[in-house]
C-alpha cells in the first residue's frame, strides 16, 4: 500500500511508450479542460521523460487539446448550464463555480490565464467563462497562454533535468503522492467550511 504511487508512476511511464500514447494524452488533455478530474501533467511528464526529443511536440499537443477542451467547456457553459449545474453540484464544484463567475465580472482574461497555469480545476473556469458570456477570442488567448505556459514548463523541466529529476522523484514519489492527497483533502475541507 505504501508504494502505490510508485506503482502508478511506473504504469504511466509504461503507458507513455505505447504507440497510441500521444492520442491518449490528447484525449486526457481535452477531457480535463471540460469535465474530467485528472490533469494531463501526470501523463505528459513521463512521456517527456521516455522520449525527451519529443518534449516540445508533446507539450504543444497537450496545449492544443487542452484549449480545444476548454472551448468545449465554454460551450457547455453557454448552452448546457442547467445540466452542468447538476454535474458541478454532484462533483462538489458548484461553490467554486459561483466564486469563479464573480471573478469573471472583475478579472475576465486574467482569471482564465491564472486558472490555465495553476492547479485550480480549469474546467470550472471554462464553464464559467461560457456562462458569463466572456468573449470567446480573449478566452482562447488566455487559455492558450496559461495552459501552454504550464505544459511547456513541465516539458522543459523534464527535458532539462531528465534522469536526475526522475531519480529524485522516484526517491520521494510515494511521500509526494500521499502529501498531495492530504493537501487536497485539507483544501476540500477548508473550501467547504
Amino acid at each position: 500500500m505504501t508504494r502505490v504511487w510508485r506503482r502508478l508512476y511506473d504504469a504511466v511511464l509504461r503507458a507513455s511508450a505505447h504507440p497510441r500514447a500521444t492520442w491518449w494524452l490528447a484525449g486526457l488533455s481535452f477531457s480535463e479542460s471540460s469535465f474530467f478530474p485528472i490533469p494531463p501533467d501526470v501523463m505528459l511528464a513521463p512521456m517527456c521523460l521516455a522520449r525527451p526529443e519529443r518534449a516540445w511536440r508533446l507539450a504543444a499537443i497537450t496545449t492544443l487539446a487542452s484549449v480545444l477542451g476548454g472551448v468545449a467547456g465554454y460551450f457547455i457553459g453557454v448552452f448546457l448550464l442547467d445540466a452542468a449545474t447538476v454535474w458541478m453540484q454532484t462533483m462538489g464544484y458548484w461553490e467554486g463555480y459561483v466564486r469563479v463567475r464573480d471573478w469573471f465580472a472583475e478579472w475576465g482574461f486574467l482569471a482564465v490565464l491564472v486558472a490555465g497555469f495553476s492547479p485550480i480545476p480549469y474546467k470550472v473556469f471554462t464553464i464559467a467563462a461560457g456562462a458569463g458570456a466572456m468573449p470567446l477570442l480573449p478566452f482562447v488567448a488566455a487559455s492558450a497562454i496559461g495552459r501552454g505556459g504550464r505544459f511547456f514548463l513541465v516539458a522543459a523541466l523534464v527535458r532539462w533535468f531528465g534522469p536526475a529529476l526522475e531519480r529524485r522523484l522516484l526517491r520521494y514519489v510515494d511521500w509526494i503522492g500521499w502529501t498531495m492527497v492530504l493537501l487536497i483533502a485539507v483544501g476540500v475541507l477548508w473550501y467547504q467550511l
